[in-house]
């Protein structure tokens, strides 16, 4: 069963907390409240979906500190700075550190709900990549030397006439090593085939 994607929410206001918390479940999205860095961390496990909307000013650890401590440990989910003290130089360590988005308090309902919707989109996209490439690698394997030569070439854009050319084969004998390939790496059209490669490629 896949996980259902939720709203790691980290903010030492409680009030601030709060209203986020019900908003989200007003729309009907999972949210988990924290107000302090340290209790996030403790629970905190990267295989779950969704995204984080973290304050950056609170007294334990900042906001920005925390941001840098799940970079450390790797591939977090997107992550949504909010503050009601924005200046330049939070906003470009925030950038650089792989902040999905840097939102001025108070946000804007619908804004800011909009922005949580991309983000775990964006976790789904890049959970959904993250898993292409073994998958990918394991069909692989699986193909002959010459068959990975037509794979290479129909993720270079060739048609099956130029394949034929470029290895001096016959149209008839490129396209049974195209349905072998096709068959082989479990995709349906060339453009599963190109989307599987570069999905992979891109880890």
């Amino acid at each position: 069963m896949v996980a259902e994607p939720t709203v790691f929410i980290i903010d030492d206001d409680p009030d601030a907390l709060d209203s986020l918390r019900c908003l989200l479940r007003s729309v009907g999205l999972p949210a988990e409240p924290y107000s302090q860095p340290s209790q996030f961390l403790q629970s905190y496990d990267p295989s779950r979906p969704g995204c984080i909307v973290l304050d950056v000013r609170m007294p334990e650890m900042s906001g920005l500190e925390l941001q840098q401590e799940l970079v450390r440990r790797g591939s977090p989910p997107p992550i949504i700075v909010v503050t009601g003290h924005a200046d330049v130089p939070v906003c470009t360590t925030a950038f650089r550190a792989g902040a999905f988005d840097f939102i001025e308090k108070p946000a804007n309902h619908q804004l800011l709900l909009g922005r949580i919707q991309r983000a775990i989109e964006r976790d789904a996209a890049e959970r959904r990549a993250r898993g292409a490439a073994p998958q990918y690698l394991a069909r692989r394997e699986l193909l002959t030397p010459r068959e990975r030569e037509v794979l290479e070439l129909i993720v270079s854009g060739q048609t099956l006439k130029q394949i034929a050319t470029t290895l001096e084969i016959s149209v008839q004998t490129a396209s049974k090593h195209r349905t072998r390939v096709l068959e082989k790496m479990r995709v349906s059209t060339d453009v599963e085939l190109v989307r599987l490669v570069l999905s992979a490629d891109s880890k």
